[in-house]
Order: C-alpha cells, then structure tokens, then sequence
C-alpha cells in the first residue's frame, strides 16, 4: 500500500502485544528481511517495511558531499522526514495490528541504519535501534552523537558491521569501523543496553542476515518478563 508516497507492506503478528520492527528497504529487501528473522527466533514480531525511492534525502541527517562522483549529493532531509514517519505512515501502521506493541524497533541497514540511530537524538517513537552495517562514515555524525542525547534512553542499540568495510581507499568511508565502535562505546558508557558484531565480508555480503540478526537480538524480551 502507498501512505505518502512510500510503498509500505505491514506483516501483523497475532500476538497483540507481539514488538512491531519499521524497517526502511532498499528495493525488495524487506520481505527476505522478514523471513530471515523467523529462521533466527521464535519470538512472535510485527514487521513494517517502509520502501523509498527518496533514499539518500529521506534518510540523510543533514546535507553532505557525494561519496562517489557518478552519484548526487546528500539533501539531508531526515527531520522532514521523520515527521512523515511519526506523523502519518506510523500511526496508519498501528491500527493494521492486533493491539499495542510491547516496543517498537527502528532497523536499518547502511544509510537506513544512520536513520535509525539519529532517529534517537529525534523522536521518542521508537524504543530500540538497529544500525547494521550502517553509514556511520557520514561526515559529522560522530560528532552530533557525543554532543547530543537521545531523546529518552533507548531499551537496546544494536550496530554491525563487515570486517573489510573499512578497507576501502576512500578517504571518508574507511573511518566506518572507528566511527561504529567508538559509538558503541559513547553508548555503553551512557548505560545503553548496547550489541556489537562484526560480521564477514564487505557491505555488500549478506546484507539480508546481517539485518536479520540485528533485529532478532533487538526483539528479544527483557530479562525477567
């Protein structure tokens, strides 16, 4: 179905209470994305995916240089964005579930794995993140996250990441594995329930599992419920 402009495909769980996972696909990623889960737990999920043909504005915190000369430039447009997600697609998902989620998780992979984390700093929509093998090289992000605090502490971070994504020659994009580990770290030491995996290969090696298990983890029930 289309709720502003963006395709969105909604999979209820029949648990009513079962977490709901938004998740922004690139193409036709969200349906192997969904099943991939299911192979990795048994926990009943909602699962939301949201496809854009916007990406690089809709999910660009703010506007930066291109990363590769045959592409546009970053327009930045999250914030206008996360209003369109919070305000309108968001609610139409809720009333496609059986009852009120027990949370409610913000997964991306690469630039919709940025999305995720600067939808902390935000919005309080969301209770858990996953960031994997997200486009944690963009330009000031690590900054903005040292200087900044979510807007209400997250249940669960979750960030990954290939073991050869950082061995790249270009000169922003190889500060990806630092920038991703110093802010598990920044997150840890805020007291944030934060998982961190590397996984092998580029970004471009299993893109579906890497996902999968990011959210998998982040739909696991609290200890002691």
């Amino acid at each position: 179905m289309k709720i502003a402009d963006r395709e969105v495909t909604v999979w209820p769980a029949d648990v009513p209470s079962a977490p709901l996972v938004v998740f922004h696909a690139f193409e036709e990623e969200g349906t192997n994305v969904y099943e991939a889960v299911k192979t990795l737990t048994d926990v009943p999920f909602s699962f939301a995916c949201i496809g854009t043909a916007h990406w690089d504005d809709d999910l660009s915190p703010w506007a930066a240089p291109a990363v590769y000369r045959e592409a546009a430039p970053f327009a930045g447009n999250a914030d206008g964005y996360l209003d369109i997600l919070t305000g309108t697609i968001l609610p139409e998902i809720l009333r496609r579930l059986p009852g009120a989620p027990s949370c409610r998780v913000l997964a991306g992979y690469s630039l919709a794995g940025l999305f995720s984390l600067y939808a902390m700093y935000r919005t309080d929509a969301f209770d858990r993140f996953v960031s994997a093998s997200g486009s944690l090289w963009y330009p000031g992000f690590l900054d903005y996250a040292a200087a900044h605090t979510p807007v209400r502490p997250p249940q669960r971070v979750y960030l990954s990441l290939g073991d050869r994504e950082a061995k790249t020659r270009h000169p922003v994009m190889r500060a990806v594995e630092e920038n991703t580990l110093r802010l598990a770290a920044l997150y840890r030491q805020q007291g944030i329930d934060t998982a961190y995996e590397s996984n092998p290969g580029n970004h471009f090696t299993d893109c579906d599992l890497r996902a999968a298990k990011g959210i998998a983890w982040a739909i696991e029930p609290e200890k002691g419920k």
